[in-house]
């Protein structure tokens, strides 16, 4: 006979008791308690106590296809069968891996030389800072080793890419940045706008500004400006009109490498392959991870252009070896899923089903652009962000900056949506495969939700 379910109590307990959270005040945790997810179908989630929410934040940015595509899961089953395990050191490799740089390769938005893969967007970014500096020994630069990243970008957690992220809480008490990281203008019109300043004109200032940091820096020393098409976590940001168009002239001009991190944009988040497309980006590296497995398991992947892949290749060849690698990338298991997922967004007509379905998400989205807490409302293909404020007219933001935002995503919680927040933005990122209908689901939950919030204030 089998046992019964655990109670929620006391897998709360358990959790409290022996897991250390991500990205949660470990302070109040035992109060709060966990929110444990048991299953997903679709694009909802159930609770361990049978609560169902509609998932309008994809998982973490990443859930691509929903919470149970047959394809994605049979891949992933067959793979382990077939094996389970191997690596790509010492000239290994295994059939998925193989065929998934090609395919990578070519759904790239500009031409690229090689696919190197990991396992998390931060080890994606993490390899892209090696890379850069490794490519700057390599042409004998040694001393053009600084990368700039932006105020309020999202690059990961590990020591560098931490670094990257123009985030406070990533730095604080982290003893971070590390040297060489810099940080310049965030790209925010609404925010950070001067009076009677046009969209156009606030991107030429950025990169006026981005031209003065580098001169000061000094140009033999700035190897390369990374940046993500939409930042995400920052509070998804769409960039200004003309702001790449600006920005990358100036990184040519001092050959600066430009590193797009299409973590969350890539694989028709924008509507189109990736964020580089929608915005004319064209980078000399390119990162992705998040829906290039549609978070079914964990892999990310690089994608150098030809130019970078030449100095690899020949500082190896001075090395002996390429000394980088983890033991995981280009799993076999990770890569069939990875493989399977593209296959599904071709198959299925992901992008031509994102361009149709996201009038709709950005109808509803601005429908909440005049309510008195809504400041701003911004978003692109099926990403999207509502920025709340005190005081929306002199935009002046709630005091203390994060209180109300979280305290609106425990009111969409408990109308069974699933949003973040991110300060007083909040965040709004669902499958790719949502219907007219779902969209309307969520927007009606979040209205509820925010409907319940101006009553208390």
């Amino acid at each position: 006979m089998n046992a019964p379910p655990p109670s929620h109590a006391r897998l709360a307990t358990r959790d409290i008791a022996n897991h250390l959270h991500s990205y949660t005040n470990l302070a109040t945790h035992p109060q709060v308690g966990p929110l444990i997810i048991e299953r997903g179908d679709g694009v909802y989630v159930q609770d361990d106590q049978g609560r169902r929410y509609i998932e309008a934040m994809a998982g973490l940015w990443c859930t691509s296809l929903g919470f149970s595509h047959p394809r994605l899961i049979k891949a992933g089953s067959d793979a382990l069968a077939r094996l389970p395990n191997y690596h790509t050191f010492n000239h290994r490799s295994n059939p998925p891996v193989i065929e998934l740089a090609e395919r990578l390769l070519a759904l790239a938005p500009v031409p690229m030389s090689k696919v190197f893969f990991a396992n998390s967007g931060s080890e994606a970014n993490d390899t892209a800072v090696k890379l850069v500096w490794y490519y700057h020994n390599a042409i004998g630069k040694r001393d053009k080793k600084k990368i700039l990243a932006r105020l309020g970008g999202y690059h990961g957690v590990t020591v560098a890419t931490a670094s990257l992220t123009g985030l406070p809480y990533n730095h604080k008490d982290f003893d971070l940045p590390i040297a060489r990281i810099g940080h310049v203008d965030n790209p925010h019109f609404f925010k950070f706008g001067q009076p009677g300043e046009t969209e156009e004109q606030f991107a030429t200032r950025l990169a006026e500004s981005l031209e003065a940091r580098i001169l000061a820096e000094g140009p033999d020393t700035v190897a390369a400006f990374i940046a993500e098409p939409i930042m995400g976590a920052g509070g998804v940001i769409v960039p200004p009109a003309t702001y790449f168009d600006k920005i990358q002239p100036v990184l040519r001009k001092y050959d600066v490498l430009l590193i797009a991190d299409e973590v969350i944009c890539g694989f028709y988040r924008t509507g189109e392959s990736f964020g580089s497309a929608t915005y004319g980006i064209r980078p000399d590296i390119l990162t992705c991870a998040k829906a290039l497995s549609s978070g079914y398991a964990p892999i990310s992947a690089v994608m150098v252009n030809d130019a970078v892949h030449r100095a690899l290749v020949e500082n190896a060849g001075r090395i002996g070896t390429f000394g980088h690698g983890f033991t995981y990338s280009g799993h076999p298991v990770t890569t069939a899923i990875a493989l399977e997922t593209l296959k599904v967004y071709e198959d299925e007509n992901i992008a031509e089903h994102v361009r149709a379905i996201s009038p709709r998400f950005i109808e509803r989205l601005r429908g909440f652009a005049d309510r008195p807490l809504v400041a701003e409302v911004r978003g692109k293909g099926l990403i999207g962000g509502i920025e709340l404020m005190a005081d929306k007219a002199a935009r002046k933001p709630f005091d203390p900056v994060g209180k109300i935002g979280a305290q609106l995503a425990s009111l969409a919680l408990e109308q069974g949506l699933i949003v973040r927040a991110m300060g007083d933005s909040i965040g709004f990122c669902p499958p790719l495969i949502t219907t007219a209908a779902q969209i309307d689901e969520i927007f009606d939950k979040f209205d509820q939700a925010l409907t319940r919030l101006e009553q208390t204030l």
